[in-house]
């Protein structure tokens, strides 16, 4: 039997709506959710005593439903089938006396003005605006303006939808140009699933007299979630914030039904601000084998570990839904703008979202269990805020990481997921003569001095691997003296710190463009200038540039660890002028013979990448490359002459004989750091 029209346009037509329930019969029919869906926002806005209007009422049951669980009785009915009222007139006369059913028009109604509190439409709308031509939107704004003709000032038009873009945004920019308010809530559970995996809404439009002269819209969004409206800026916006929940309801239906083949990635925000507040990743792996127990679980990363390559990579990802044994996992990053109270509440928190997210075929009444690192949320302070012309808005935090060590961070929140800079902290000594307090006594408090930054403990692998690159220099010496060394990009300060206080007689040379950059790392992470550390506020483009012409010939090494602020580009670190051949050709024209650069390369182009390679092999005959594990990072260590070429094994001897060296007296020595591993792993390219 044919029940769907041959064309959109026939929604619109008497003689289909006949034809339609004449072949359905008695059996109801429920656009867009039951009564028992849209009672909870119906009851809102409808009283007891209003005379409502129910436009385009089909066979639904919603009028008797509201009638019987005593909502409101003063209801009319309108439809422009006269098999329907008929219908619907012998279901409900002797039943229910006070509600009526007539056959009528509702672009053309009969009705005096100003005669019903409410008006109410289930799917009315959608039928009838189901494209932009011309007679539609003609025949779209008839209807709204004889809603508007017979409802009261402080009435309410309710219209139920499935919020198509170009149906909210008529409906809300007509009634919000005539001065009324409009507010869209989300139906709890709206629909059949198996009918309509959008979900349904309520566009609920409260009649004020429009004051003229007067732009002001009050327009809001409640979310089927939270009861306390949230005000939006514009129609475009509330459109918007609409499609987010529809994407979202579709991302459900697609998780609920199938395997996710790639990593799912939404945020949940903050019902007040608006803002992140939680980012999830629904990561699936085929290789378990399911079980009752261990079908799904949630697994919330600590608070400033999101960066971390297990949990911030899609591999790494992968590997801890795998080894957590789990078919799918939801890992849950906490965002720095929020607070926590911890694991408790959290899990409170995302209990109802996070089932939303269950993979197919798991019990309603399935206990799902939350993990974590070490069972809590981790140690998040935010140290210092601010913006910089050049870098944009960054923040200074402290984290809790393994073995209770704490770290100091400088992010980007342009790139928030990347760590800039990074240094170990030690805890405060007690001041002379005072005993350690016992751990469970000690409470600490805002009066607690800082801790101080750990100044010989490399954090970033790709610093270590840098510093090795050292050993690359001509002298058998493990100590060239002296020797000296251009940095560019100083980001906290750590890598030429460690040269200067580890290589006693070098000279440092730092060049940074972002000022705000040298007062951070003096400020936060222990940076200082002295005699043999200078920093010169500069482009290092142009930096170079001028020592190439002025002064060739006088650095030992050069080091590059510059990010890219474009973040368009497949490569984070250098900027694409950094690599090209004319400025590494002035780079190698201010590096000695027997010298070394240093590049952090960091891409993820494939092709650009190989295309940066080409042009170093170009400029630089000697070529060595040190690959970071679990990370993107590249080490490039590149030399003017090909008569340095040395095989991994000798490097890695020369490597311990300058870690022998750099263990002096006075000095603390990270054990863990050892160079001849980060250079007996290179490739000569």
């Amino acid at each position: 039997m044919e029940l769907l029209p041959r064309s959109p346009g026939e929604f619109g037509s008497a003689r289909y709506w006949e034809r339609f329930f004449r072949q359905r019969g008695q059996r109801p029919f429920e656009w867009y959710g039951a009564f028992p869906e849209l009672c909870p926002v119906l009851r809102k806005y409808v009283r007891p005593r209003d005379k409502v209007l129910v436009v385009g009422c089909g066979n639904s049951e919603l009028s008797e439903q509201m009638y019987d669980t005593g909502m409101c009785e003063d209801i009319v009915n309108i439809d422009i089938s006269d098999a329907v009222i008929r219908q619907m007139q012998e279901r409900s006369s002797s039943k229910r006396p006070k509600m009526s059913y007539l056959l009528m028009d509702m672009l053309q109604m009969d009705f005096s003005d100003a005669c019903f509190q409410v008006v109410l439409d289930k799917g009315t709308l959608d039928a009838i605006l189901t494209d932009d031509e011309e007679a539609t939107l003609s025949k779209v704004d008839r209807m709204f303006a004889e809603i508007s003709r017979v409802l009261q000032v402080g009435g309410r038009y309710l219209c139920v939808s499935l919020a198509q873009a170009h149906v909210l945004k008529k409906a809300v920019e007509y009634f919000s140009q005539e001065g009324w308010v409009v507010r869209v809530h989300e139906v709890a559970g709206g629909g059949d699933k198996q009918q309509f995996v959008l979900p349904v809404f309520v566009y609920v439009m409260t009649k004020f007299r429009k004051i003229p002269g007067s732009a002001l819209q009050i327009l809001e969004i409640c979310p089927e979630e939270q009861d306390k409206p949230m005000r939006v800026e514009s129609v475009e916006r509330l459109v918007e914030a609409v499609k987010d929940r529809q994407h979202y309801a579709l991302l459900c239906s697609q998780l609920s039904k199938t395997p996710c083949g790639e990593q799912l990635s939404l945020d949940l925000c903050n019902k007040d601000s608006g803002r992140p507040r939680y980012t999830l990743h629904v990561v699936d792996s085929p290789s378990v084998k399911p079980s009752r127990d261990n079908r799904f679980a949630i697994f919330i990363i600590p608070q400033g570990r999101e960066t971390e390559w297990l949990f911030g990579t899609e591999e790494g990802r992968r590997q801890l839904a795998a080894s957590a044994g789990f078919g799918r996992l939801v890992t849950v990053a906490l965002h720095r703008e929020q607070r926590y109270e911890g694991m408790a509440s959290i899990q409170a928190e995302l209990s109802g979202k996070v089932m939303e997210l269950a993979p197919p075929g798991l019990p309603a009444r399935q206990q799902v269990p939350f993990l974590s690192v070490g069972g809590d949320i981790g140690v998040r302070t935010v140290r210092h805020c601010d913006t910089s012309p050049l870098s944009g808005e960054y923040v200074v935090e402290d984290v809790k990481g393994d073995d209770a060590c704490y770290f100091r961070r400088l992010v980007f929140l342009s790139n928030r997921n990347v760590v800039q800079s990074e240094a170990r902290l030690l805890a405060p000594a007690p001041p002379p003569g005072q005993k350690k307090r016992r751990k469970d006594k000690k409470k600490a408090g805002p009066a607690e001095p800082p801790m101080a930054i750990d100044k010989s403990y490399l954090c970033c692998e790709h610093h270590k691997a840098m510093v090795a690159g050292l050993c690359l220099l001509g002298s058998p010496d493990p100590l060239p003296a002296p020797i000296t060394v251009l940095v560019v990009g100083l980001g906290g300060g750590s890598l030429p710190l460690f040269i200067h206080d580890y290589f006693s007689q070098a000279r440092v040379a730092v060049v940074e463009i972002d000022p705000s950059m040298l007062e951070v790392a003096t400020r936060w992470f222990g940076f200082s200038q002295g005699n043999r550390m200078q920093v010169h506020v500069s482009d290092g483009l142009d930096y170079v540039a001028k020592l190439a012409a002025e002064a060739p010939a006088q650095y030992d090494a050069i080091m590059f660890d510059v990010d890219s602020k474009d973040l368009t580009v497949g490569m984070s670190c250098p900027p694409p002028a950094f690599v090209e051949k004319r400025f590494l050709q002035k780079v190698k024209t201010i590096l000695k013979s027997e010298g070394v650069f240093v590049l952090n390369l960091v891409c993820r182009d494939a092709r650009l990448k190989e295309s940066v390679l080409a042009v170093l092999r170009e400029v630089f005959p000697l070529l060595y490359a040190r690959r970071i594990d679990g990370e993107v990072n590249e080490i490039l260590f590149c030399q003017p002459s090909p008569e340095g070429r040395r095989d991994p094994v000798e490097l890695g001897t020369r490597a311990r004989a300058l870690e022998g060296a750099l263990q002096q007296p006075g000095l603390p020595w990270d054990s863990s750091y050892v160079l001849a591993d980060m250079l007996q792993a290179v490739t000569i390219l």
